[in-house]
């Protein structure tokens, strides 16, 4: 069969980046994060979590292909933010929001 190995949708190879940004030259601050070994349930994450940022014009995701496991995250922002403090912040929202789930989580259980 020519499927990869299932391994390969999780572990990142060696020498490989988890996260890479490639400027867009032709749109004044855009950008593009490439997110290795990751699917729709963190795109979209992601995704809405920088549509809740002011500062975020366009925000979207897509996977290449079926059999590539990564996303590209494409992020547009006004000139009062760039795509890397929208990234950057967005993340840490969503890390603060994740621990305050995991927190009342273990209260209940």
């Amino acid at each position: 069969m020519n499927a990869p190995d299932r391994y390969e949708r999780f572990v990142v190879p060696e020498g490989t980046k988890k996260v890479s940004y490639e400027r867009d030259t032709k749109i004044v601050n855009a950008a593009s994060f490439t997110i290795e070994r990751e699917d729709h349930t963190i795109g979209n994450i992601v995704r809405m979590q920088l549509h809740r940022d002011p500062n975020v014009l366009f925000a979207g995701y897509k996977l290449p292909h079926p059999l590539q496991y990564k996303i590209i995250v494409r992020i547009h922002t006004t000139s009062q933010s760039s795509p890397t403090q929208a990234y950057t912040q967005a993340i840490n929202d969503l890390d603060k929001e994740l621990e305050y789930l995991k927190q009342a989580f273990e209260v209940y259980f």
